[in-house]
């Protein structure tokens, strides 16, 4: 068996993560996978964390969803997040249209929160862009900003939050807005006889969490999601 717990594993939040891990109790190591999409299908895959829109787009036909963490971002329902449109704060554009013509970073085509959400805002605006440029990640779409390489990009607002806490030049970014709230990154595993227990010990790992690392993590609780939830996301098309 494998397991793993991939997403948001900034170098600042390693060790919160570790001595999350440990409490979680798998009785296995913890890896780290350069090839996510193997690691996804992996049969023995035991535990993981996955994003909403490559769940939607196939995995949830061989992951069982354990539930999504709750990570007490601003206007969100438990267990959703959103993402934040960012631009340098000298730029006076303030609506999204101004950037149809403009570089625009987008992180991966299969990121809900770095294309499928910002897809989404656009095209209910009637907004197309002309030049996307994939970045490769948020941090990266984030650096470009800074760099001015591109103008506008799409942010998982719970980790713009992160990058800020070790990039203090991002503060200086603009939001120009958020999109709607949607399901947040969910607990998986392929191991469906498991998944009550799986899920019974992650509750107890995050009660049992210290002050500082639920701070550092901020991570708030369990909550169930119905995969149905999952399966309305809107598949966006290739940038």
């Amino acid at each position: 068996m494998i397991a793993s717990l991939p997403m948001y594993d900034r170098p600042a939040l390693r060790a919160a993560n570790n001595r999350f891990w440990s409490a979680l109790d798998l009785g296995l190591e913890r890896t780290n996978p350069d090839d996510l999409w193997a690691h996804w299908h992996d049969p023995t895959l035991l535990f993981s964390q996955t994003c909403g829109l490559p769940y939607a787009l196939g995995l949830h036909k061989h992951l069982t969803l354990l539930g999504a963490p709750d990570f007490g971002l601003p206007d969100c329902p438990p267990g959703h997040y959103n993402s934040v449109l960012l631009t340098r704060g000298d730029d006076t554009r303030s609506a999204i249209a101004a950037f149809s013509d403009a570089p625009v970073a987008f992180n991966q085509s299969h990121s809900q929160s770095g294309w499928g959400a910002f897809y989404a805002y656009a095209a209910a605006r009637g907004v197309t862009f002309s030049n996307l440029i994939g970045t490769g990640g948020h941090t990266a779409s984030v650096q470009a900003l800074l760099e001015g390489r591109v103008d506008l990009a799409c942010i998982d607002a719970h980790t713009f939050r992160l990058i800020c806490r070790d990039t203090p030049e991002a503060k200086t970014l603009r939001m120009l807005d958020r999109t709607p709230p949607t399901p947040g990154t969910p607990y998986v595993t392929a191991l469906p006889d498991r998944a009550d227990d799986l899920r019974a010990k992650l509750r107890a790992a995050i009660v049992g969490l210290s002050d500082e690392d639920r701070a550092t993590l901020c991570l708030h609780g369990l909550v169930d999601i119905s995969h149905k939830a999952y399966l309305a996301l809107p598949i966006p098309p290739d940038p």
